[in-house]
């Protein structure tokens, strides 16, 4: 792990950094993280890992890392991290529960590809005796403990950008709004929670559900959208991350339609540079390094038959499953006013990782040199 990395992986106390999140569904099972009955461990555990798929950097350059440091550390360095990646296939992914299931793992920690076909999955892994932390996305099934962000307010935390961004001229124009992929559940809130600002306040001319969070999806939905609506007739988009609003971006270039704000999540190294240079507005900052390290802590103590009370000071509903132990961290709207107290303080990138030869003008004008 690089030195920027290390920087990143110390986190404020996962535990202190809980804040709530309305119950979404009717319970049908109940969780019990903080009554596991596995049975109690030493530090030599092995900890299943299963994250969903390479399109998005963050996956393999924060996440990852992250989770198998903190394990280490937590374990005494006796801890070993078992890992897959999806590809954003649900179906490799059921597989590689099973397989990690086979291979007798302690603990799994699960980003789902898709949180309803992986209920299945999760119950195998549960009558198996193997407890499973639910990671970044909400997955059905009987879960024991959750970690993510409270995504209804990171899509509020678009809207209220966007609406900041096209002030006066809100109702001007049409705006476009690219949403995740409909089977992310995130995705899901991330639409709501960015409804529940602009809902009267703009008006909506296109909305997707983008496939596979694919940026070339993206990139083909809004070249549709500009066809239908005509380029002098938008005004903003919002898109629910950064890979997504690459390709947007790269639509609205062609079309000729520039100084349009378009939003992100993520904080992804390329969306930071597009903020940088102002083809992007801003972004959602997600401190991934908390969110890491509390589904490395309950995964330990999960495998170690250890009760989560410590760490889990919320409690989440799934379809599925009631009151699961959770952990929910903050987020902060990401714009070229903040880096430097952002992904620059917290060690995610230096300056010069963002101020490549193509940007050191544009970064010069916002004071990071």
């Amino acid at each position: 792990m690089n030195t920027r990395m290390r920087r990143a992986a110390f986190a404020v106390a996962a535990g202190a950094m809980a804040v709530s999140l309305a119950a979404c569904g009717s319970a049908k099972e109940s969780g019990g993280g903080s009554k596991s009955s596995s049975p109690k461990k030493g530090d030599a555990i092995k900890v299943g890992l299963l994250l969903p798929e390479n399109q998005t950097a963050r996956y393999e350059k924060f996440d990852r890392p992250l989770i198998e440091k903190k394990v280490k550390e937590l374990t005494n360095g006796k801890g070993e991290v078992v890992y897959a990646n999806a590809k954003q296939d649900a179906t490799t992914q059921n597989q590689q529960v099973d397989s990690m299931v086979t291979n007798k793992v302690d603990v799994l920690i699960v980003d789902a590809v898709d949180a309803a076909a992986i209920k299945n999955s999760v119950q195998k892994a549960k009558d198996a005796g193997i407890p499973v932390v639910a990671y970044d996305r909400l997955a059905q099934g009987p879960i024991d403990a959750y970690t993510s962000f409270d995504n209804e307010t990171v899509g509020k935390t678009q809207g209220e950008a966007l609406l900041k961004a096209l002030g006066s001229k809100a109702k001007s124009g049409k705006i476009v709004m690219m949403n995740g992929s409909s089977t992310d559940p995130n995705a899901a809130q991330f639409k709501a929670g960015a409804h529940k600002v602009l809902d009267g306040k703009v008006n909506v001319g296109k909305e997707y559900d983008t496939k596979e969070w694919k940026p070339e999806n993206a990139n083909s939905n809004m070249e549709g959208a500009i066809s239908a609506l005509g380029k002098k007739n938008i005004i903003g988009v919002y898109s629910a991350n950064d890979g997504m609003a690459g390709g947007i971006i790269t639509a609205l270039k062609a079309a000729g339609i520039s100084n349009i704000p378009v939003t992100g999540q993520d904080a992804e190294l390329a969306g930071v540079q597009r903020i940088v240079a102002g083809e992007q507005y801003m972004s959602v900052y997600k401190p991934y390094a908390p969110e890491a390290a509390a589904a490395a802590e309950m995964a330990v103590d999960l495998a170690q038959g250890k009760s989560l009370d410590a760490v889990a000071k919320d409690k989440v509903d799934s379809p599925t499953t009631k009151q699961v132990p959770s952990v929910l961290v903050p987020v902060t709207a990401l714009t070229k006013d903040n880096i430097k107290d952002t992904v620059i303080k917290d060690g995610v990138y230096t300056v010069a990782d963002i101020c490549t030869a193509q940007y050191k003008a544009a970064c010069a004008k916002i004071g990071l040199k």
